[in-house]
């Protein structure tokens, strides 16, 4: 890159969001790492001379405003939008709003806040790439996920609208729909810090995918020339076949 571009990261402070933060800092970007736990992207920004940690709630806008602000004049042209996750488990019938509320607020609407923060950056800038990190649930419902389904299915209308309303702007739209992916978190949260509960989504799986790989595809998709455009990218590890159809190991 002649000019050494700024890659916006949101949810990097661990997963996923700090695999990319790495790759992407090692094939030269200057990425911006943002999460709310200042102490791991610390962390994570003294690996690298290339990331540069940044603070951020993507359910407050002060706080994204705060973002923007910073960035005025940078040649930002990349936004992954990793924050998210899921928050119960639940049959819908047992479920509490207040978890769909969030899980909407942090996966979905805290992605549209990002995408309007940063899309003018990139229209400044001249071309820019706008990736989400979706999922296999994005794309096919499973039993007691209705939460974390409903919002990933809107994450998925969220890109494919996105990609029709900016056509003829230098500007692509990628989601990357990953399904089995073993970090430390994910599950852990789901559960509610049950480790036992959380261990048994990935029991028998030899090789699950880990956030590296989900890295590499995000990688591949925004190093491709800017008039290659990945509109969907869905990646699972072997044993998955489909959703709810995992091959498991006989214990």
């Amino acid at each position: 890159m002649s000019t050494r571009e700024y890659a916006v990261i949101t949810g990097a402070s661990s997963g996923i969001g700090a695999a990319t933060a790495r790759l992407l800092a090692s094939n030269g970007y200057h990425v911006i790492a943002a999460a709310r736990r200042a102490d791991r992207l610390a962390a994570l920004a003294a690996e690298d001379q290339n990331i540069e940690a940044f603070t951020l709630d993507v359910t407050k806008q002060e706080s994204i405003d705060s973002l923007t602000a910073h960035l005025q004049g940078k040649p930002v042209s990349i936004l992954i939008n990793c924050a998210g996750g899921a928050f119960d488990a639940d049959p819908i019938n047992d479920s509490d709003p207040e978890i769909w509320k969030k899980t909407f607020d942090i996966n979905v609407v805290g992605s549209v806040r990002m995408i309007k923060a940063m899309t003018p950056l990139m229209q400044a800038f001249g071309r820019g790439h706008i990736v989400m990190i979706s999922s296999t649930a994005g794309h096919r419902v499973y039993e007691n996920g209705g939460s974390y389904v409903a919002a990933k299915f809107a994450e998925t209308s969220l890109v494919e609208t996105l990609r029709l309303e900016l056509n003829g702007q230098p500007i692509r739209v990628t989601e990357i729909a990953p399904g089995m992916v073993k970090t430390d978190e994910f599950s852990t949260v789901r559960f509610k810090g049950d480790a036992e509960k959380a261990a048994k989504v990935y029991e028998g799986v030899t090789r699950p995918l880990v956030a590296e790989d989900v890295a590499e595809a995000i990688r591949w998709s925004v190093m491709l020339p800017s008039h290659f455009n990945v509109d969907c990218l869905m990646i699972r590890p072997v044993a998955q076949a489909q959703v709810h159809k995992v091959y498991r190991q006989p214990l």
